[in-house]
């Protein structure tokens, strides 16, 4: 007989998915919020593809990539660029995925406010649980990852 595997996190995103009153990334939760530049702002996923994940995001609420100016997709990237560093710093990762999910057919969970995704990842890291269960194992709390990411910003 298999044993249970919970992963009670998950229930919140799977019933709110589509039901945000606000933009998490104009109004973030303090918790998950790591660093606020000048014109873009880096932030834990909610509902990490694996721990670390990070979301850059420019500070105006845009929706299209387009839209962006220069100098906001300089800065996202330049974040994102300090996310591989800090993530690398902190977690060893032997690789990273980094990807703008444009349009719901590409994936995007928040179409209305584009992000970079900064996901890192470790061999082996595809296990049978997402491919089993659609269950990702986060050894860390989101709290704890943002204290160890956020001095990494601060530099």
């Amino acid at each position: 007989m298999p044993k249970p595997l919970w992963a009670p996190w998950r229930l919140e995103y799977v019933q709110q998915a589509d039901e945000l009153d606000r933009c998490i990334f104009c109004d973030p939760e303090p918790a998950l919020l790591v660093y606020d530049g000048e014109l873009a702002r880096v932030l834990l996923n909610k509902f990490p593809y694996s721990s670390g994940h990070l979301l850059v995001a420019p500070l105006r609420h845009a929706g299209d990539f387009g839209a962006l100016t220069d100098a906001e997709a300089l800065e996202v990237h330049r974040l994102a660029g300090c996310g591989v560093d800090a993530l690398r710093a902190e977690y060893a990762p032997q690789g990273h995925n980094l990807g703008w999910n444009l349009g719901r057919a590409a994936g995007a969970g928040i179409e209305e406010h584009v992000h970079l995704h900064v996901v890192p990842r470790w061999n082996g890291d595809t296990s049978f649980m997402p491919v089993l269960a659609d269950t990702k194992v986060l050894p860390e709390a989101l709290e704890r990852t943002a204290e160890r990411l956020r001095p990494h910003f601060a530099r």
